[in-house]
């Protein structure tokens, strides 16, 4: 059976999901014998919160450091990507602390997160199932987000297109004349960013123990000069737009293999691999069973960030007086008559479940408890709403948090 298959049997709930990944953890801190972090961000919540690695990671990230004291560490890594700057301080705040930085990717780390994959002394990986990306720095233009290399080679081909042809053809004025010499000079230091963060990483942190050549001229001395030209030569085909072509393409072991990095593969070490295989599951079961889109943690404690449903409607059932229109009124029901000077009683919060959809209508008193209005149920006092459908947690302390902000009412709980 399965890994996967055999979890799903097991029904967890959240908490049982939580002590599981710990326990996971504390498997590969005693294997490695280093301190273990956790950095994981849910790509699918995309539309619904901003799971791209930025500077409100840091916080979180800094504060779980706090607890740990070793002088190595591992940091388990999965995102989509985000912010090459962010992943530039993460890297920072781990050598400030850490002699010794590794990541481990069990699934992807696109992105800025291969970014800062490249910033470790050691990459352990997996054939198959784990995966970096490009390092193909996007920039917006125009409310549209692509290649910040793909942007300046297109204005190369208009330009050669010019020279070759001795006149520039009107379809392209448009788009000319909206774009500056600064958002030229912007893609071009975006693309030179990532190139110079990931060549210098390379050669301080993953090449320092490159000390003699192992084929060519085996047992000769590798100089500065070699490590900066081999760590140069890899950054530039990890930001080689035309070499990926698309910006989401995973670049598997064995391609990193081929371009001149030496990864561990953490398959070959069993007690490992089923210690961060099974982390790496029980990761994807809370990312798809609750509304958690970001997960920092280690083995005894951690920090979860939490999207609320899109489809969140509030309105003030019959019955409660309501002096001004602090919160939305769900469409087609009838906001009571006004009553000056008395604060709302209560409110109806319409919840949808992200993953089966049903709409949970949730009755929030304010101050106290009270008769429950027909068709509704009680808002959560532990704030943790388990869908009675079908058994996904949804934590809803940024909505009770945002209902006493907006009417300076405290739910009753």
């Amino acid at each position: 059976m399965g890994i996967y298959s055999e979890y799903l049997d097991k029904h967890l709930g959240l908490e049982e999901l939580n002590r599981e990944r710990k326990l996971q953890l504390g498997i590969i801190s005693k294997i490695r014998e280093r301190d273990v972090l956790v950095y994981a961000a849910d790509s699918n919540k995309a539309n619904m919160a901003p799971v791209g690695l930025d500077n409100s990671d840091l916080l979180p990230i800094n504060d779980q450091l706090s607890n740990l004291n070793g002088k190595s560490i591992d940091v388990l890594l999965e995102t989509g990507g985000g912010r090459g700057e962010t992943a530039e301080d993460v890297v920072r705040l781990l050598y400030l602390k850490y002699e010794s930085v590794a990541f481990i990717v069990p699934g992807m780390a696109k992105s800025a997160g291969t970014i800062m994959a490249m910033g470790g002394d050691e990459i352990l990986m997996e054939p198959g199932s784990s995966s970096l990306g490009p390092i193909d720095a996007q920039i917006q233009w125009e409310g549209k987000v692509f290649s910040a290399e793909a942007f300046l080679k297109g204005l190369e081909s208009i330009k050669d297109e010019v020279a070759s042809t001795n006149s520039l053809n009107r379809a392209y004025i448009p788009i000319l004349q909206r774009i500056s010499p600064g958002e030229i000079q912007h893609a071009e230091n975006a693309l030179a960013f990532a190139k110079v963060l990931v060549t210098k990483w390379l050669r301080e942190h993953k090449f320092k123990n490159w000390l003699t050549h192992r084929t060519h001229n085996p047992g000769t001395p590798v100089t500065d000069g070699e490590r900066e030209a081999r760590a140069k030569e890899i950054a530039d085909k990890l930001c080689n737009h035309s070499e990926w072509l698309s910006h989401g393409r995973s670049i598997k072991l064995s391609d990193l293999v081929g371009i001149g990095l030496e990864i561990t593969d953490y398959g070959q070490t069993p007690a490992l691999a089923d210690a961060i295989r099974r982390y790496h599951v029980l990761l994807q079961m809370t990312f798809e069973t609750t509304n958690m889109y970001k997960i920092v943690e280690m083995a005894g404690s951690q920090i979860y960030r939490f999207a609320l449903s899109q489809q969140i409607q509030v309105a003030v059932p019959s019955g409660f007086p309501f002096p001004q229109p602090a919160v939305p009124v769900q469409p087609g029901l009838q906001r009571p008559p006004l009553v000056p000077g008395v604060a709302p009683a209560g409110a109806v919060v319409q919840f949808v479940c992200n993953k089966c959809k049903k709409v949970h209508k949730l009755q929030a008193d304010f101050d106290h408890q009270r008769p429950l209005q027909p068709g509704t149920e009680r808002f959560p006092g532990n704030d943790i709403l388990v869908c009675d459908q079908c058994q996904t947690s949804h934590n809803l302390l940024a909505l009770r948090r945002q209902l006493e902000l907006q009417t300076k009412r405290k739910v009753a709980q």
